[in-house]
């Protein structure tokens, strides 16, 4: 089946909402954090294989073990560090995802099946689709280290056959798939029946990043309108059947600690002040309007009435992304320097002398601090800005994790809002 996996939608105006008070069906779920060091680890190795690369001059003509599966299967897939090169405008019905989980820090737990089966999704503002690997799955994991936990129907009770093909195009290949029907439990006490999600049978599209990622599949918390085949979403479907008091979820994302997803509320203990609300106007991702960005010497241009800025405030992403000339300025405003493959690093010893990035939403600023920008481990310092143009009609900006850790972010899938307070660290 076929998706349209990027549409078009602008904030065009911040509108109050109702402050919903403790209810009685809000649950929270625990996400958990990869290390700074993971993610350090992970740039200095992409470094090192552009450079082998850049060396050969082609494609690497490495020895291959039969028992070094990173090797294999590099053989055979593209990595998804690759740039995207789809360059047509995205039209209605393309499968074909801005997505990129090899950079995603947080994870939690939802269940399948009954008894229930245990899987760590990402949760996913920036796609709609529930998937996990299904039992046979290929380039899920290895034997020895990166094991996914895969689902198996035979072992549900609630489990109901669809088989309708599931297909998305990453960038660097395709998830394939079918399919199913079964019960979908979150924290402990949502449980949502019937609910139409995916099967994987090959996770080869997302290349080695995800073999070797803590997590096994992803839960999308966009809108339906971008789902594969307009498959209802596990939170429409929580709210349809009742099993949260109110129509929203919000995100709290520790610092270099745990987060927390709640689901049918939000928690007014985790940010301070007053939650500022951005409209949408449209039920796709969760996309506002930028009036722009600053950073030191660099600035954006001003939206205009023709033109706006957008971005999409996206869970699924840790770095933030925007268009290769504007990162490449805003870099170089701060005196990050590009690496062979694009990525930015700044000298660890100027960080304290760091102008803050701040990005200018309906009039209202929002900071996030120099020290906040740079992800540091091992002597490195990532400046956590990465370069991407995307198809016309996508995006120019993804507010990923590095946005939303500095802000409790509160989604309103009924009011089709975007709600931000500076988080309490």
């Amino acid at each position: 089946m076929k998706f349209q996996a990027l549409a078009l939608f602008s904030a065009l105006f911040a509108s109050s909402t109702p402050h919903y008070a403790s209810a009685k069906k809000t649950m929270k779920i625990p996400l958990h954090k990869r290390s700074d060091e993971e993610m350090i680890l992970q740039h200095l190795t992409r470094e090192r294989d552009a450079l082998l690369a850049l060396q050969s001059q082609s494609e690497p003509k490495e020895v291959i073990k039969v028992d070094d599966p990173i090797a294999v299967e590099r053989r055979h897939l593209r990595t998804s560090t690759e740039p995207l090169e789809q360059e047509e405008p995205l039209e209605k019905g393309e499968s074909e995802s801005i997505k990129d989980y090899s950079n995603a820090q947080y994870f939690g737990t939802v269940q399948l099946g009954s008894p229930p089966q245990e899987f760590q999704v990402i949760f996913d503002t920036g796609s709609a689709n529930l998937w996990v690997p299904k039992v046979g799955c290929t380039h899920c994991g290895y034997s020895i280290f990166g094991k996914k936990h895969k689902y198996n129907h035979d072992s549900s009770g609630s489990y109901k056959e669809d088989g309708a093909d599931f297909e998305i195009m990453y960038g660097s290949g395709s998830v394939s798939g079918f399919f199913s029907v079964d019960e979908v439990g979150l924290a402990d006490d949502i449980k949502i029946t019937g609910q139409r999600f995916a099967e994987v049978q090959d996770a080869g599209g997302l290349g080695v990043a995800y073999a070797l990622g803590k997590f096994d599949g992803i839960l999308g918390l966009g809108f339906s309108s971008i789902s594969v085949d307009s498959t209802p979403t596990v939170f429409e479907n929580a709210i349809s059947q009742n099993v949260v008091d109110e129509p929203i979820f919000s995100f709290y994302l520790g610092d270099n600690k745990p987060g927390e997803l709640t689901f049918g509320g939000y928690d007014d203990t985790k940010f301070e002040g007053d939650l500022t609300y951005v409209k949408l106007n449209a039920a796709t991702y969760w996309q506002i309007e930028l009036d722009h960005i600053k950073a030191g010497s660099y600035d954006s241009e001003p939206k205009d009435k023709d033109t706006p800025i957008t971005a999409i405030v996206d869970s699924g992403t840790s770095l933030m992304v925007g268009p290769k000339s504007e990162v490449s300025k805003l870099a170089s405003a701060i005196g990050a320097k590009a690496n062979i493959m694009g990525e930015y690093t700044i000298d660890c010893d100027k960080l304290d002398g760091l102008p803050d990035v701040v990005f200018t939403i309906d009039g209202n600023d929002y900071v996030v601090p120099a020290k906040d920008a740079v992800i540091q481990a091992q002597g490195t310092c990532l400046f956590a800005f990465m370069g991407m143009d995307f198809p016309a009609g996508g995006p120019n900006w993804i507010l990923g994790d590095v946005f939303m850790r500095q802000y409790y972010t509160v989604f309103n899938y009924e009011e089709q809002t975007v709600g931000f307070a500076k988080a309490i660290k």
